[in-house]
């Protein structure tokens, strides 16, 4: 551009509407349609896993006020990948990006697109196990057609967010009802010896709190876009309060209906638990529920994708990805080389789709990522207190939710060892094998130019200025 032309920047679009609906509509996605009966099934009892799932919402309370303040101090875009970037420096920022985007956003949008699918397929499939080609071919398309939405508009996939979020709130609300109406009824015997057959076991605790948290992912979303967000300073950790405590109190209230209309076995041994429950309430009507659930995963997925290419945009900004993924486009402001490339590897990632593992190994990879990110935050409270902070929490909040962190990173390693942990860790440390040539000595830099410069003018992309 010639000197003094108009600097291109992403906009600041998003208000406490948006905001709200993008952690919440994010979190409500696949989860809790599904995640209940693995949850019940790895813990044992229908009272520990209440227990499991309240702690969960506490943790992602607890990460998410961090979270808020880490956002507030640094203002930029891009979730633990700047953060790591400002306390930890550029190898380990790398080895996040590198995770982040060839394994846990993918493997998330995956795994959220996968469920979609699974329930748009079986209200054609009623009694009988959909055939996979066509599940992940559904999926495929869901994930195109919100890959095509996000590069379009910034406002269009607000919009569906808050449309989205609103219906998967009505049927989370029918749900409870109907579970109410029957609990009034006196339908409590499912609740009778609540603890009764408890695993106690570490590896089990671990791996309950990795299926549950997964259906509280999303708690961070907003960390990821902070450059178009309102007033981040007010409406991020605003947003994350309501937003949480919204999820959280539903969850609870979900998953007591649940137990309410199902006993345990049943839960148990339920593939999509909301579509029993809807069989079991609401008869005939039942597919209502089939629906709303793909509706929420949809809505889960488009704000994985909203905020999964924000990281992939601000890594590329900093050079740690190609120069391509830093830009936007000219006339749409909207990331979308960065958000064609997320899409490309999640298509990837869908062919060997695998949704039991995928949940435990993002889980893994996501939470050692969350504890060295609160570390950053410690090391700013302890080392740098003369920032700016607009927002603050108490220091024992981030110790706190750091060593949550630990437990969930190791409990599974320690009470079970598999082999496949070991894999995921390896490829975390692979990154540094791609920094030290690629990155840090920028090899081949003469081939990457050039098709930047091609890709920009098919694109019709340019570089942005950061939103301070």
């Amino acid at each position: 551009m010639e000197k003094g032309a108009q600097r291109l920047n992403l906009k600041r679009e998003v208000g406490i509407v948006g905001a709200v609906s993008f952690i919440a509509g994010t979190m409500m996605g696949s989860g809790i349609f599904i995640s209940p009966q693995y949850v019940l099934s790895t813990i044992g009892s229908p009272g520990a896993s209440m227990v499991i799932w309240a702690c969960s919402g506490l943790i992602a309370m607890l990460g998410g006020l961090c979270y808020a303040e880490l956002g507030t101090v640094i203002s930029e875009s891009g979730g633990e990948y700047i953060y790591m970037l400002r306390t930890a420096g550029k190898g380990v920022a790398f080895m996040f990006v590198f995770s982040f985007v060839m394994v846990m956003r993918p493997a998330s949008a995956t795994g959220i697109a996968l469920s979609c699918a699974e329930y748009v397929v079986a209200l054609f499939y009623d009694g009988c196990a959909p055939p996979q080609v066509l599940v992940k071919c559904v999926a495929a398309v869901s994930i195109v057609v919100l890959a095509i939405v996000n590069c379009l508009s910034v406002r269009l996939a607000t919009a569906i967010q808050v449309v989205s979020m609103v219906v998967k709130v009505l049927a989370l609300a029918v749900i409870v009802l109907g579970g109410f109406v029957m609990l009034f009824q006196g339908n409590t015997q499912n609740f009778d010896r609540s603890f009764e057959g408890t695993n106690v076991g570490i590896n089990s605790i671990g791996v309950a709190f990795y299926q549950c948290l997964w259906s509280y992912d999303g708690w961070n979303t907003l960390n990821y876009l902070t450059e178009e967000l309102k007033q981040p300073e007010v409406n991020l950790p605003r947003a994350v309060v309501i937003a949480i405590s919204l999820v959280t109190g539903l969850y609870l209230l979900v998953n007591v209906s649940y137990l309410t209309v199902m006993t345990p076995k049943e839960l148990m041994s339920s593939s999509a638990v909301a579509v029993t429950w809807g069989n079991k309430v609401l008869g005939s009507w039942g597919w209502i529920m089939s629906v709303a659930a793909a509706l929420s995963a949809f809505g889960s997925l488009n704000g994985t994708f909203f905020s999964g290419g924000r990281v992939c945009f601000v890594a590329a900004r900093e050079g740690h990805m190609p120069d391509i993924l830093s830009m936007a486009h000219v006339h749409r402001l909207t990331p979308s080389p960065a958000l064609i490339f997320t899409t490309i590897v999640s298509l990837v990632v869908l062919i060997p789709g695998d949704f039991q593992s995928i949940v435990n190994f993002f889980s893994f990879t996501a939470w050692f990522f969350y504890a060295i990110t609160l570390s950053g935050l410690l090391y700013l409270k302890i080392k740098k207190p003369e920032l700016p902070r607009p927002y603050r929490v108490p220091i024992i909040l981030p110790i706190l939710v750091l060593i949550a962190a630990v437990f969930l990173v190791l409990a599974p390693i320690i009470d079970n060892p598999q082999i496949e942990y070991l894999y995921v860790t390896l490829f975390i440390f692979s990154g540094i094998l791609i920094y030290i040539p690629f990155i840090h000595y920028r090899l081949c830099p003469g081939l990457l130019t050039r098709l930047t410069v091609l890709l920009q003018l098919f694109l019709e992309v340019a570089p942005v200025e950061k939103n301070l």
